[in-house]
């Protein structure tokens, strides 16, 4: 039977030792190659070192990032912290809120006693102000009281500060005064006319001589336009107006003809005194115990005790007696 088995494969980096003499000097040859590498190209280690070396391509780059872009912490801080909110203690957020109303009631209850002190005191002021002003006329009325005692000629002498027109214009106020002070009741119906006129003529104010000298003027335009008046114009080139009686620059005598137009001011005024006028009727009818009622309709009553009988009288039987009257009244009743 033939041998099939396979011879055994020699183990690589090993010689074999089948193998010839020769071969052996191949292997052995064979390092020097490294040395035709040496001669022809530069070694892989020169050109490893001449070549950037990767950990200074990372350094360069990461020194680029640090100069063109923020750092990861200073973006962290940037953003707001709203986005995620961290988790907080209830009972300490809690706890701070008790604390700020506590606080906010204390600085309450503070300006509540701060109030209160500077209203005392005004009020103590404005008390002490009062006293101190009525010791003070008391004082000097004491003083004119003892002057006046001790030296009779005292109000000669004083009299001596004033001139003789300031005493006749002293003594025709006072003089006035007290007849003012006596013919405030009602006397007649003539007399009260009288001081109303007096009043009102005292209240009017003082004549506008600008509008005047206006309206003047526009009266007498119109009045030559009209033909009432004659335009004269004299050599040195005034000009003014001549009536028929040759009255200079004076309004002709003409019927009313009712253009006259008052003004705001004065109808304001008309209107004032009118509301005046009548809330003095009702202030007096007020204090007299009178209403408007009783003018409108019958007087059936002699006293004012019977005026308030008859009244009750009407709160609880009118609503059964108003027909029955009204038929009296009317003359239909059975």
């Amino acid at each position: 039977m033939a041998d099939t088995t396979k011879p055994e494969e020699p183990i690589a980096g090993s010689a074999s030792p089948t193998m010839p003499t020769s071969s052996t000097a191949v292997v052995e040859a064979a390092p020097s190659s490294p040395t035709i590498a040496e001669t022809a190209l530069p070694s892989s280690t020169a050109v490893v070192e001449a070549a950037p070396s990767p950990p200074t391509v990372v350094e360069a780059s990461a020194t680029v990032a640090e100069t063109a872009l923020p750092s990861s912490a200073t973006v962290a801080e940037s953003v707001p912290s709203s986005s995620k909110p961290t988790p907080t203690d209830p009972k300490a957020a809690l706890a701070a809120r008790m604390a700020r109303f506590k606080s906010l009631q204390d600085a309450k209850e503070a300006g509540r006693k701060a109030n209160e002190k500077e209203v005392r005191d005004a009020q103590d002021r404005e008390s002490r102000m009062s006293k101190l002003a009525t010791l003070r006329t008391a004082n000097d009325k004491a003083a004119y009281k003892l002057l006046k005692s001790e030296d009779p000629d005292f109000e000669r002498k004083r009299n001596w500060d004033y001139t003789v027109e300031e005493s006749e214009k002293w003594d025709k106020r006072v003089s006035k005064k007290s007849r003012n002070r006596d013919s405030v009741a009602f006397s007649d119906f003539r007399g009260e006319a009288n001081k109303v006129y007096k009043r009102q003529v005292g209240q009017m104010s003082k004549v506008d001589m600008d509008a005047y000298a206006k309206k003047k003027g526009e009266t007498l335009q119109r009045q030559v336009r009209a033909g009432l008046l004659e335009l004269v114009e004299t050599e040195e080139g005034d000009v003014f107006t001549l009536d028929k009686s040759g009255r200079v620059n004076t309004p002709a005598e003409e019927n009313y003809n009712c253009d006259h137009k008052p003004s705001e001011e004065a109808i304001d005024r008309l209107v004032a005194d009118l509301d005046k006028g009548e809330k003095a009727r009702m202030k007096m009818r007020a204090a007299r115990g009178m209403d408007d009622a009783d003018e409108m309709g019958d007087v059936t009553y002699i006293n004012q005790k019977n005026k308030q009988f008859n009244d009750k009288l009407a709160r609880f039987y009118n609503k059964y007696t108003s027909e029955i009257r009204e038929s009296f009244e009317r003359g239909t009743a059975i």
